[in-house]
């Protein structure tokens, strides 16, 4: 009989910190739902304290999905742990992750305390939030950089107060695989009571080790794995669902199953891009757009006679299907409603109009459509109340010419004009819109993805402005490159516009 793992999802929660990723309430629904089809066991909606968004959105998640257990962190503090258990109020099936920091690194500097007031303060957390759920998640944080002999204190202590799962984050990424596992085994082989817990995993990427370190954690006995959509998260990220869901399935022979549909994985995958506006790496594990490329001429021999001589997946089990309806300026609303649909996004009629009405301006410019456009056009801020919009926008370049853009905005319905040239045509642009908007801003990031491939491709931008010492992030999409470098400009300038 094979082992069950239990998926434990964090992309709207660790996922969501990643600056420039955040979303809003009913994307936020969106995923969740594409998570509950995708299989997951525990979706951690969220942080509910830490603001009257977060509170909303997991109520909202708590609504929206059926079996997943809805899960809300907490610090060890009995006003946070309050708040979660009223968020939690119409979730199914509860769970209240509380914890604090482990390492002696944490109990020195983050709270000037000492080990055994941290532990007194473990227990009674966990017993706080045992008093409104059963199931108390309890996180050990920064665990990976905390004494095994003290850490198993803890786990044993907080399993007697209730704790239904431990987790073990390695929070700073900085474990070893084979420092990770030895930790996960000690905490089997040392902690009395440990078979009434399940022991979960939490890697972060920041030495490129997250999946191979919750892979050995799984290895040494833990039950439970804690990861990320396409492996966001903050800083490096977090541990890919995706390859964990992969390696299970890739490797039978290790009697280990999760309840993951692994057909949803590149559809939600895409999706969590398109919302997040988060690029995925081209060679990105699973899910990049040259997982399952070829171009090497020796590849491309081997696989033309055999496929599985260079693939040990077929595409067609992460959701990559060749054989997808085409979309064309010719196709109707009905095919762009199931093609959103088929990639685990369904629209209410007055936004799916919206989105029509893109979508045929998008298809004339393109000779076909693919689903990472439609995404993308989903996922786009559609707002008509934004105070700053893009009239038209003109450019002259070339080779031995100076670049010269002209450009013309609506701000809050009046019209303003301005031209300037500039070291290339983005540059011209920006230029002519600072012209405009007369702030001292500086753009510190500036990063061009194309969705798929080809000549006429949509191409997505993100830009990361500094003003009055604060960042924003703000993302365009257009076939003109110079389009949508100008519209993520301006979409950055909305943000801070708001709070002036």
């Amino acid at each position: 009989m094979s082992d069950r793992l239990f998926i434990f999802d964090t992309t709207l929660r660790d996922g969501e910190q990643v600056p420039g990723c955040q979303l809003n309430t009913v994307e936020k629904i969106q995923v969740a739902k594409a998570l509950e089809q995708l299989g997951v066991d525990v979706i951690e909606a969220g942080f509910p304290v830490s603001s009257p968004g977060d509170f909303n959105s997991v109520i909202e998640i708590s609504k929206a999905v059926t079996w997943p257990v809805i899960c809300a962190l907490t610090r060890a503090v009995e006003h946070d742990i309050d708040v979660a258990f009223e968020a939690l109020k119409y979730a199914k099936h509860k769970r209240i992750h509380t914890g604090i920091g482990t390492s002696d690194e944490h109990i020195q500097f983050k709270f000037n305390s000492t080990r055994e007031e941290i532990l007194e303060r473990a227990v009674a957390a966990t017993k706080y939030a045992k008093r409104f759920v059963d199931d108390v998640e309890f996180y050990c944080e920064d665990a990976g950089r905390t004494d095994n002999e003290y850490l198993a204190r803890v786990v044993e202590a907080v399993i007697k107060a209730g704790a239904t799962v431990v987790n073990i984050p390695d929070t700073t990424g900085y474990c070893l695989p084979q420092e990770y596992f030895e930790k996960i085994k000690y905490l089997k082989e040392h902690v009395d009571g440990i078979d009434r817990a399940i022991i979960s995993t939490h890697c972060h990427n920041d030495l490129g080790m997250a999946t191979a370190n919750t892979f050995n954690g799984v290895m040494a006995g833990a039950r439970q794995v804690e990861v990320t959509i396409n492996g966001i998260g903050e800083r490096a990220g977090n541990t890919s669902l995706e390859e964990i869901a992969m390696i299970l399935k890739c490797h039978k022979g290790l009697g280990i199953d999760t309840n993951i549909n692994t057909t949803k994985i590149y559809p939600t995958s895409r999706m969590v891009s398109s919302l997040m506006n988060m690029p995925v790496q081209p060679n990105k594990a699973i899910v990049g757009r040259n997982a399952f490329a070829h171009s090497s001429g020796i590849h491309q021999d081997g696989v033309l006679k055999n496929v599985h001589t260079y693939e040990i997946m077929d595409p067609k089990d992460v959701g990559i299907d060749d054989n997808s309806i085409v979309l064309t300026a010719r196709s109707g609303r009905a095919a762009l409603k199931h093609r959103l649909h088929v990639n685990g996004v369904d629209l209410e009629e007055e936004k799916l109009d919206k989105v029509y009405e893109k979508f045929l301006v998008l298809a004339d410019q393109k000779k076909e459509v693919t689903d990472a456009d439609v995404l993308m056009l989903a996922g786009a801020d559609m707002a008509d109340t934004h105070a700053v919009r893009l009239d038209f926008l003109q450019v002259t370049t070339g080779k031995g010419v100076k670049s010269v853009a002209s450009i013309g905005l609506d701000i809050s319905g009046q019209k303003f004009e301005a031209a300037a040239s500039g070291n290339g045509p983005v540059d011209a642009a920006i230029k002519a819109l600072k012209k405009i908007i007369m702030k001292q801003m500086t753009l510190k990031e500036f990063t061009i993805q194309a969705i798929s491939k080809g000549s006429d491709d949509v191409g997505k931008v993100h830009m990361q402005v500094e003003y009055d010492g604060s960042l924003y992030y703000g993302f365009g999409a257009n076939t003109d490159i110079v389009t949508a470098s100008v519209e993520a400009y301006i979409d950055c300038i909305n943000k801070f516009k708001v709070e002036d």
